[in-house]
């Protein structure tokens, strides 16, 4: 509750910021203010109003006002950061001014860049909606001496935060298994946050997931929003998906390699995190064989770091758009990409297979990972 609060607190002052920005790049009079300001109110409750469209079954009502209300708020954000960068400079300048007894003002910002942003952003909104729907492949190679020499290798693709919902819908997802598909997986993991929102919107989504049958199989680990959108709820959709959840548990593939998942730690928030920690699990396992671990969050745990072989992860969607892969570094420093850690751990963070809220994503393009694992003799 109080993270609400304090959400809404700061971006009805983002809102404020950026009205009094308008009011002056397009000169806003005594009849457009009220409009804009009415306007920029049903935003900031937007994605409130969703939520009770959503849960009392008005799915049209609701997918209406996600899209626009989500489309607004990157479109906001992109407006704030790029008018606060203009001010810290314009401050910068004038204290410079101050410091040094001189008149700086011609270094000042012109008056007509206010206008300019609004161009550049909604340019960058534009091309951050087709960017997320543009799915990429990334191939990642290790080689290790445990995947057995008969075998050859194994191919694992991972997909994570494809966020299934009122706005991830059937086209996304297929454009996603499309990628899927080509890279013909022996095994498909999702590491968590396949769906969003309520699941009970979903229908026909689970088949296009379960019309994918790897040889060796699909595993799945919850993440934050499996919680949020009712665990149960969740769970059932990813099990009908053709998914094997794993929580707190690990697999033997095959006798070729090992699949641990863990629960994501909001499932304590919740009281219904299950199974144990990566340290205690992972500790049980035979470090003969080769073991992956898939885990939502890309924090690796002290007490597991040596005893998995490559750490699958997601979450951050590497800041979804930029420039808040900036944020999300202070409290991920790990990915996006592959990561080699101490003694002999590898971890990758996938950047996302679909988009949460806004239906944006700039300079972090969507993706499904192929992943090669190889045997190499000692």
């Amino acid at each position: 509750m109080l993270f609400l609060l304090a959400f809404f607190l700061l971006y009805s002052a983002l809102h404020l910021y950026i009205f009094m920005k308008m009011k002056v790049a397009l000169s806003l009079g005594a009849v457009t203010t009220p409009f804009v300001l009415v306007f920029m109110a049903i935003m900031v409750i937007a994605p409130v109003i969703t939520w009770i469209f959503e849960r009392h079954g008005f799915e049209f009502s609701a997918r209406l006002i996600a899209y626009i209300g989500y489309t607004w708020m990157a479109v906001a954000f992109l407006f704030f950061s790029f008018w606060l960068l203009i001010d810290l400079y314009g401050l910068f300048v004038y204290t410079s001014g101050l410091v040094l007894q001189k008149d700086l003002s011609r270094l000042q910002p012109p008056p007509g860049l206010s206008l300019v942003i609004l161009l550049v952003v909604g340019g960058i909104a534009l091309h951050g909606y087709l960017e997320a729907g543009s799915i990429r492949n990334e191939t990642v190679i290790i080689e290790s001496p445990k995947i057995p020499k008969e075998i050859g290798s194994v191919t694992i693709t991972q997909i994570s935060d494809v966020h299934l919902g009122l706005i991830v819908r059937e086209e996304r997802l297929k454009r996603i298994l499309k990628e899927v598909r080509k890279a013909e997986p022996d095994i498909l993991v999702s590491t968590g946050d396949l769906v969003d929102g309520q699941t009970g919107n979903l229908k026909g989504l689970a088949g296009l997931l379960e019309a994918i049958n790897p040889q060796y199989g699909k595993f799945a680990v919850t993440g934050n929003h499996e919680f949020y959108a009712g665990l149960h709820q969740a769970l059932d959709f990813t099990e009908k998906a053709g998914f094997t959840v794993l929580r707190g548990e690990a697999m033997n593939i095959g006798g070729i390699l090992t699949i641990a998942g863990v629960d994501d730690p909001t499932g304590r928030q919740f009281g219904l995190f299950q199974g144990v920690s990566e340290g205690d699990l992972l500790s049980g396992l035979s470090r003969e064989r080769f073991t992956v671990l898939l885990k939502h969050r890309p924090v690796v745990g002290e007490k597991a770091l040596g005893l998995f072989d490559l750490q699958l992860s997601g979450h951050t969607h590497q800041g979804q758009i930029f420039p808040f892969s900036l944020v999300t570094r202070l409290f991920f420093p790990a990915g996006p990409g592959l990561v080699h850690l101490s003694r002999n751990s590898y971890l990758y963070v996938n950047r996302g297979s679909g988009t949460w809220g806004p239906p944006i994503r700039f300079l972090s393009p969507p993706e499904v990972t192929v992943i090669k694992l190889i045997h190499k003799d000692i």
